[in-house]
């Protein structure tokens, strides 16, 4: 009996152990979670040509599709199709769609389209992808994406912007952003919601419900130091001279909040979170969609107090972030950049950063939260070597009971952290194990 109570113990003191040893993996900020795999290198010289923008979907068959774009003065000597610029930039981009049949082991090119900041749905058996080309473009693919129809135009009466930003699905519709450009330069964008209607052809923009342009407040709250950094440039003296545009919400998510003892449930309502670029680190800026039969109406949220909720902590919200939901955890995730430095002078940054200090974009790091509002840090994603070897503006899906995550990247040879030249998927095993 002895002998068998010495067994019990020691084989639930190696349980202990072994629990206790893979929860402080967990918990350490430098272990990496993810599988990295390069999916796509420039060709050509990365000091023309650079990746942007990625997107993914899987779908029902299981076949993964990743889009992405190229930009960069080199991008003009590639074969057509691309794009006719942007604003006041005379650099034309070139969307590319690729796919995989093996959980993304191995990826097939299908094909090149002339459109910018494009992201994937679906409704049914129609896969989308829609995009910017000065107007807001669009086409689809019927056929598990081996061929695409025509690039057809949604809006052509302002020049839109937008990023891969989140989806949502509702019912008898689905809902997205795009942003309308409303001054001269970056970023100096609006945000408007979408609202295509299920079971249509949705590259004919009569089956879309458009919302109200939403201005940057002219009011907004300056207590939380925003902005931080005077607009124009910040280090005239030095060729590298670093540069804070006005501040500004962009890159904008569409979010349900599903919760109902949550201070923010409304069922005809969903929210707007959006990057705020400032110049400061981990905030985001917040935005609401009121929804009827007819009209989308987009407004600022109000406290139950009655102060205005604008500026929100966010981790990695001054960056382009990603953010799901999870109907089986019942949780958000999110996947951001993560900065370490942004109180450094901008004179005093190393020769090798990219612009201001809060633009740090080597390292890519995951959180979850119930409500949006506190976040759980999950795991770090991926670390560049360098401050060159980017990993950011990513996309997620969830894949089963992992989370695939596609990230615009760099190596040690990119123009800069911003100005890649390799896309990579970073594959996040049995997710859900991550919450605490």
């Amino acid at each position: 009996m002895k002998i068998y109570r010495l067994l019990v113990c020691g084989c639930l003191l190696l349980i202990f152990c072994s629990c206790s040893k893979q929860k402080k993996q967990t918990f350490n900020a430098g272990t990496v979670i993810a599988d990295e795999r390069i999916i796509y290198k420039v060709p050509a010289s990365p000091e023309n040509i650079f990746v942007y923008s990625p997107s993914l979907i899987e779908l029902p068959n299981g076949r993964l599709l990743a889009g992405f774009d190229l930009g960069g003065s080199g991008v003009s000597k590639l074969p057509e199709p691309q794009t006719t610029g942007w604003r006041q930039w005379n650099i034309q981009n070139q969307a590319k769609i690729y796919c995989s049949d093996d959980k993304g082991k191995s990826w097939k090119h299908i094909c090149d389209l002339p459109m910018f900041h494009a992201r994937f749905f679906r409704d049914g058996n129609n896969v989308y992808f829609i995009g910017h080309d000065k107007a807001i473009t669009i086409c689809s693919s019927s056929d598990n994406g081996e061929t695409w129809g025509p690039v057809k135009k949604l809006d052509d009466n302002a020049l839109w912007h937008q990023a891969p930003c989140a989806v949502h699905y509702e019912k008898d519709y689905i809902y997205l952003t795009m942003e309308k450009s409303v001054g001269s330069y970056w970023p100096d964008v609006a945000p408007v919601v979408m609202r295509g209607k299920r079971g249509t052809d949705l590259t004919d923009k009569k089956n879309w419900t458009f919302s109200n342009v939403l201005l940057y407040p002219s009011n907004a709250p300056t207590t939380s130091g925003i902005p931080f950094y005077t607009t124009g440039f910040q280090t005239p003296d030095k060729a590298d001279k670093k540069y804070c545009g006005a501040p500004c919400f962009l890159e904008s998510h569409v979010v349900k909040i599903y919760d109902k003892q949550h201070n923010l449930y409304d069922k005809n309502t969903l929210y707007l979170f959006m990057r705020q670029h400032s110049g400061l680190t981990n905030i985001a800026a917040l935005a609401k969609c009121v929804i009827n039969e007819n009209k989308l109406t987009l407004d600022f949220v109000r406290t139950p107090a009655g102060a205005m909720l604008f500026h929100i902590p966010f981790p990695g919200g001054h960056m382009k972030f990603d953010v799901l939901y999870d109907h089986v955890s019942q949780l958000y995730w999110l996947v951001s950049s993560q900065a370490t430095d942004s109180m450094t002078r901008p004179d005093m940054l190393p020769a090798d950063r990219y612009n201001l200090p809060d633009n740090e974009r080597n390292r890519l790091v995951l959180y979850f939260s119930k409500n949006m509002f506190d976040w759980n840090f999950a795991g770090t994603v991926a670390i560049g070597k360098t401050t060159k070897e980017s990993r950011h503006y990513a996309s997620m899906i969830i894949s089963g009971n992992d989370l695939l995550i596609l990230s615009r990247s760099g190596t040690e040879n990119a123009k800069t952290a911003h100005n890649g030249d390799i896309i990579t998927l970073h594959k996040v095993n049995d997710f859900r194990a991550l919450r605490y």
